[in-house]
């Protein structure tokens, strides 16, 4: 069961993406932020209360703090993702996010005590491979992408990875139930970037957030696909490491996405690859 919640998150995940580089063509990086949390957060704080999930305001003092320093982390991880969306073609980051694989299993061996295995040095080797052909061949990829926004988004990757180790331990470890989780995480992220828009001194645009129905569209499936992660992460045979490759058919949707609705070329290279990328992916996990 929890590797269909994984897989519909991954899917979620690249749909999310596509609509993320949609929605900042109408606005701005910071104004998609605030509303892209606000109305994730109107959407799931109903959810909090039903189903049996506990009331949020039962969540003690230690946990409401490692849930904010989860939030920071995604702060920061989105601030660079959502930068490195608006200027990089999707299907060429698509690939390059795929990079928080490496970074889950690094962590996964710091934290976690993990031994890497002959097979999943040789997949990390491959999933490496994959990357670089993506970045060094110019025609492959849209144009070279420039190093700051390649930066950007390993930097959201660590971020990631970082959060992903969070979301394993605050539901397998404690007593939070994965309403609880959202709703004090979605709470703490609109408090942080209502923050940065006010200390940016960001003027918002209401005209065009108000006409920019793919926010929406966000929210829906970061709400639904959040859950079905949190949900995903209690049971106990579900690992960062293999959660995190699972996902990575995100990649897939943003590259056929960038194909489809941003006319991106070279579809047939990416997709290239992104197949050696999972070949590395199926081999670390054997």
């Amino acid at each position: 069961m929890w590797i269909f919640l994984v897989t519909v998150y991954g899917l979620f995940k690249g749909v999310r993406d596509i609509t993320k580089k949609k929605a900042m063509q109408l606005n701005s990086t910071a104004e998609v932020l605030l509303a892209y949390t606000f109305l994730s957060f109107v959407l799931c704080a109903p959810l909090s209360f039903l189903g049996g999930d506990g009331s949020p305001f039962g969540v003690d003092l230690r946990l409401l703090g490692l849930i904010a320093v989860k939030s920071a982390v995604i702060f920061v991880a989105w601030i660079c993702s959502f930068a490195a969306i608006k200027k990089l073609p999707i299907g060429f980051y698509g690939i390059m996010d795929m990079s928080r694989v490496i970074m889950a299993a690094l962590l996964s061996v710091i934290f976690l005590h993990e031994i890497p295995t002959a097979y999943k040095t040789v997949g990390l080797i491959l999933v490496l491979v994959g990357l670089l052909l993506v970045n060094l061949k110019k025609e492959g990829a849209g144009g070279r992408a420039k190093p700051i926004f390649v930066a950007l988004v390993l930097i959201s990757c660590l971020m990631n990875a970082v959060s992903e180790i969070f979301d394993k331990y605050l539901m397998s470890r404690t007593e939070l139930t994965s309403g609880q989780l959202q709703f004090w995480y979605m709470l703490f992220l609109v408090v942080f970037y209502g923050g940065y828009v006010l200390l940016s001194r960001t003027k918002i645009n209401r005209k065009n957030l108000f006409k920019n129905y793919w926010l929406i569209i966000m929210s829906v499936l970061f709400v639904a696909a959040d859950r079905a992660l949190f949900e995903a992460c209690k049971y106990e045979n579900s690992s960062v490491i293999t959660m995190t490759l699972i996902k990575q058919c995100s990649v897939l949707v943003t590259i056929l996405g960038g194909r489809l609705v941003f006319k991106e070329k070279n579809t047939a290279y990416k997709l290239f690859c992104a197949a050696i990328i999972i070949i590395g992916i199926v081999i670390s996990v054997m």
